[in-house]
């Protein structure tokens, strides 16, 4: 499995199209959530995926400070193939993007409630209540370096 980071402006049009595809139909289609899913972010962000032979199996952008948080941030995390490991792998390397990056010692996510225990192995710690976001819950979480 490959791992693959690149900004924006690196990506190629087949593969913002993977990116995009992947994502409409995990966070519109089957969580049955309309919002708007491409944004102005993924312009600043950096793109990572894991990949394999039948296409993008792990998914991420990474955020520099200042474009939806204070902090850098992680969003739209996505394991194609659940409870392999793939979002652990693929968090722990967006940290690792975030840090190399933007030498981000503070990263801010705001994580789908269900997934708190996967946040919480890769170090993020609580810092909000559950609050709803386009109709699902949420909560806001910390990772800081050396924590």
């Amino acid at each position: 499995m490959e791992l693959i980071c690149k900004h924006f402006t690196q990506l190629t049009r087949d593969e913002l199209f993977q990116i995009y595809k992947l994502r409409v139909a995990v966070f519109i289609v089957e969580q049955q959530c309309a919002y708007p899913e491409i944004d102005d972010a993924d312009q600043a962000a950096w793109h990572l995926w894991l990949q394999d032979g039948d296409g993008i199996a792990a998914y991420l952008r990474v955020l520099p400070p200042g474009t939806t948080f204070d902090t850098a941030s992680i969003g739209r995390v996505i394991a194609v193939k659940r409870r392999q490991g793939l979002g652990s792998r693929i968090v722990a390397a967006g940290i690792r993007a975030a840090q190399e990056q933007f030498g981000a010692q503070t990263i801010t996510i705001e994580a789908q409630t269900y997934a708190r225990a996967l946040y919480q192995r890769a170090g993020f710690v609580q810092t909000s209540e559950e609050f709803l976001e386009d109709g699902i819950p949420h909560i806001r979480m910390e990772w800081r370096a050396g924590h």
